[in-house]
């Protein structure tokens, strides 16, 4: 029987504190103790069910991180204030002075400027590879490799990690596997074929309002205990510390994702072929000319599709500029970073959201000055999507 991860989430059953259908939000920073005690202990760690500060933990933040471990068949989670929030922490819980990290080339921009330009500080360096040949990310791996990162759909290449493959190195070389699910949330569940740990930027499908920052990792209760260890957890000493509100909010957004990410597939796959059918060059997973079509289609938890996000080279920067412009004054979707949102947000992420990673190397992996990232909205009507951005194209000469 194949994984069902929005079963996970519906199975979860919550009431407030006064009966309300959704748990009540914790509006504390800190908590009373009947006895001095019992303060002790929940400071150790040894209370549960108690509350010392919020910093540490709240019930409402407990309660995401449950549906978001429920989600990802791990033991638990930990929410965090962003997506960095929860990459930085764990690569600096697993990697000290001295070791290092082999990682997809392909991945977010914050996430690659984290591990060029700031891990070095601490002696921490980093290898970056293209994760889609296993040879070649084994052959990087040294004495002092401590973890293999990558994201299961990249960004903002679209490029697929073979998790399974990935896990087995991992396994052979006594790594922890991460994999950064935020572009595949239900549709691909990375624990499956054996990743260690899972993170997602909630802010994008997870919440998908674009109105929180938000982030969680998914892991072992033992790996989650040391990230909040109030002696050496990074989780706990760094500070990205998600609030209540928040937490609570993205809880509520939780319950309809699984109707959202089929709605974001069926537009995006819809969109693309007729991209494709246009001559365009298009990248989607879903598409039978993308290279990891089978091992992505391998991978795929049943009816979520394959993701929301597409790209499209409109052949220059100039001309992915106009047309961007061109498709948010006929409101079309808007001229903005991020992703996950009901409407179509486009950008270049040369230029905005992988403008950290040097030009040169973005030639090197494949980035181009004219690609143009979409993360596809939830249009009722996609045909007539479609026939507004063709006949943008077609005035500015791009088909």
């Amino acid at each position: 029987m194949s994984f069902k991860p929005a079963n996970k989430i519906q199975d979860l059953q919550y009431f407030g504190e006064f009966g309300g259908v959704n748990p009540s939000i914790s509006d504390s920073s800190t908590y009373t103790f009947l006895s001095a005690k019992t303060m002790f202990d929940t400071f150790e760690g040894n209370a549960d069910g108690c509350y010392l500060y919020s910093r540490h933990s709240t019930p409402s933040n407990l309660y995401l991180g449950e549906a978001l471990a429920a989600m990802e068949g791990t033991e638990t989670a930990n929410v965090t204030a962003s997506g960095m929030g929860a990459i930085t922490p764990v690569l600096m819980q697993l990697c000290g002075a001295g070791d290092h990290i082999v990682s997809s080339r392909t991945i977010y921009g914050g996430t690659y400027a984290f591990l060029k330009n700031f891990t070095p500080r601490f002696n921490i360096e980093t290898s970056f590879v293209d994760i889609t040949k296993l040879d070649v990310v084994e052959a990087a791996i040294t004495p002092n490799t401590k973890v293999l990162y990558c994201e299961s759909v990249s960004n903002p290449l679209l490029e697929v990690a073979d998790i399974k493959g990935l896990a087995a190195i991992a396994k052979k070389h006594n790594l922890k596997l991460i994999v950064d699910n935020t572009f595949s949330p239900l549709s691909i569940t990375p624990t499956q074929f054996g990743a260690d740990i899972v993170i997602h930027s909630l802010t994008k499908f997870i919440n998908g309002s674009s109105d929180t920052v938000g982030g969680v990792v998914c892991g072992t209760q033992d790996f989650i205990n040391e990230l909040r260890s109030v002696n050496d957890g990074a989780c706990m000493l760094l500070g990205s510390t998600m609030d209540s509100l928040r937490a609570a909010s993205v809880l509520k957004n939780l319950r309809t994702l699984h109707l959202r990410i089929q709605q974001h597939s069926k537009n995006a796959h819809y969109l693309a072929e007729k991209f494709e059918g246009l001559g365009l060059k298009t990248v989607y997973p879903g598409l039978a000319s993308h290279p990891s079509h089978e091992l992505i289609k391998s991978m795929l938890n049943d009816k979520y599709g394959y993701g929301g996000m597409l790209t499209v080279d409109a052949g220059s920067l100039d001309k992915a500029n106009a047309l961007m412009e061109l498709m948010q004054e006929k409101n079309l979707g808007y001229l903005a970073v991020s992703l996950g949102f009901y409407k179509t947000l486009f950008s270049a992420p040369g230029s905005s959201t992988s403008s950290e990673i040097p030009e040169d190397e973005q030639k090197e992996m494949g980035l181009s000055d004219g690609l143009i990232r979409f993360s596809i909205g939830l249009d009722d009507d996609i045909e007539r999507t479609f026939e507004m951005m063709k006949s943008c194209m077609k005035e500015l000469n791009i088909i």
